[in-house]
């Protein structure tokens, strides 16, 4: 051991002990999605409650307060002497980001930590509920207290940010509402009448079996080159992908009746985000439980995810080279023309998951418009529904017919999750950008799909995006990679380009 560096690896065991913990929660809330029995439910909530308060105790306690510290001056020692200066900017980052994490958790009220963790699990169960009934009224108790122990929250952290700014930090740091507000406005602005457009294209009518659905799914990530030894595939109500340890990836899908595409670009998106855990810089080398082997930021998270589902397999490429697996599977479409057009249906529709690259957006920026009024606004919980209903009209021409296929359509709100809708939205602008940028180094993406090409364009991926961790936050990454800021014009062009192609 290198004596210079004790207090340093002192302080990496107590955050690979945190991370084991972490993990443990994790696995929790993965059973919870996917296999545990109904009546598991009251158990689980004291199980994640209990995990919650000891994780927050270790993440605010003295003996890792006084371990940061030592670490910290240990480092400026080291600084003085050490000719290899990326080292130490690594682990200057490192320390920075630690310190901006416990003096946020430092802040909190331990009790408060303790009703957060009972009330998402208790929002999780009546929720599922709720949208299985339709029936908002019996997810709205439970709503309305994570909303108001979601603002209690962003009061005892910081008075640096709004409620809602403070909320969103998790997801997106230094995010601003000014900034948030800047780069929407042009989507706003164009969106509706793009969608205006394509009102009229052509909807295949067809579905596939849910063996048929979950072959495909399989077949995909062989396609994409899938390890079995690191990812697991499950099924649960709401999509989604985590990761349980360094070897230990998971992501979920879902089937719906009427929709043959629903589980298969599920399963494309979470792929997105599970290959870009596996490119983190956790996989790679000594930041397993350090910050720098994060995700960047859940923006950056959702390009990845938004990358494989819309950029590479709806594309026409991807269509003619799959084509024939969807028809072995019972797919009753002519040819790979068909297919192309039949996955890329745009038109407005009342469902997020299901909805088009174009329509996407005003999905999300409803929901982002609806918690901002509800954490900083005066709209009262009770009026969700009805107000969700009245924008959907207004921006997207369509209402929802009921709650579960309305208000109750998303998971996020059932565990408190605000401040994280704008990710999805900032992920499609992350992610046309970076993919112009790709296209000028490694060549057109049709061309690389149409042979099969995957592992180029992870390797560009895992070497332009993945590798950087939390080294930079989301707009440094976007700079480093593309040389300019990032702005809402490389994703117009793309769906406008889409839309001449398809209409």
């Amino acid at each position: 051991m290198d004596l210079t560096e004790i207090e340093w690896n002192k302080l990496g065991a107590y955050l690979k002990e945190t991370q084991i913990l972490g993990s443990i929660q994790n696995t929790l809330y993965w059973d919870q999605n996917t296999g545990m029995p109904k009546n598991g439910a009251t158990w689980r909530s004291e199980q994640l409650t209990y995990l919650a308060k000891i994780l927050h105790k270790r993440n605010t306690s003295i003996e890792f307060q006084s371990l940061l510290e030592a670490a910290n001056i240990e480092l400026l020692s080291l600084e003085i002497s050490s000719e290899n200066t990326q080292i130490i900017h690594s682990k200057k980052r490192n320390i920075e980001l630690l310190l901006k994490e416990f003096n946020r958790n430092r802040n909190l009220d331990p009790k408060l930590v303790e009703l957060l963790a009972t009330a998402k699990s208790k929002g999780y169960e009546s929720w599922q509920e709720a949208k299985m009934k339709s029936d908002f009224n019996i997810f709205l108790p439970y709503f309305k207290e994570l909303i108001k122990l979601r603002i209690e929250e962003a009061k005892q952290i910081s008075d640096q940010y709004s409620p809602w700014e403070t909320l969103a930090q998790p997801f997106e740091p230094d995010l601003t509402l000014k900034w948030l507000n800047k780069i929407f406005k042009p989507l706003r602005e164009t969106l509706p009448a793009l969608t205006r457009e394509i009102g009229k294209s052509k909807k295949y009518s067809w579905d596939l079996t849910p063996k048929s659905q979950h072959n495909l799914c399989s077949k995909l990530l062989d396609e994409f080159g899938r390890d079995k030894n690191l990812v697991v595939v499950a099924n649960s109500p709401h999509p989604f992908s985590i990761t349980l340890g360094p070897k230990d990836f998971r992501i979920t899908t879902r089937i719906v009746d009427g929709e043959p595409f629903s589980s298969f670009l599920a399963t494309a998106h979470e792929w997105g985000h599970s290959i870009y855990e596996q490119g983190l810089p956790s996989q790679t080398h000594q930041w397993f439980a350090w910050p720098l082997g994060q995700a960047t930021s859940m923006g950056v998270h959702e390009s990845q995810s938004l990358f494989w589902e819309n950029r590479i397999v709806k594309s026409k490429s991807f269509s003619k080279r799959f084509f024939e697996n969807f028809v072995a599977e019972g797919c009753v479409l002519k040819n790979y023309y068909e297919l192309w057009k039949s996955i890329n249906n745009l038109k407005a529709g009342v469902n997020r998951v299901e909805a088009d690259e174009l329509t996407y957006g005003l999905h999300i920026l409803i929901r982002t418009e609806l918690e901002i009024d509800l954490i900083e606004g005066s709209l009262e919980a009770k009026d969700i529904p009805s107000e969700w209903n009245k924008r959907y009209e207004e921006l997207l021409g369509v209402r929802p017919s009921n709650d579960s296929e309305g208000c109750l359509q998303d998971v996020h709100w059932s565990e408190g999750a605000f401040g994280y809708f704008p990710s999805y939205l900032l992920g499609h602008l992350i992610s046309a950008q970076i993919t112009t940028q790709m296209e000028k180094d490694i060549g057109l993406l049709e061309n690389l799909i149409e042979k099969g090409e995957y592992e180029k364009i992870i390797f560009w991926l895992k070497n332009n995006i993945h590798k950087y961790g939390r080294s930079l936050n989301s707009m440094e990454l976007v700079r480093k990679v593309t040389s300019e800021e990032l702005s809402s014009e490389h994703f117009i062009n793309h769906l406008i380009s889409k839309i001449n192609d398809f209409c």
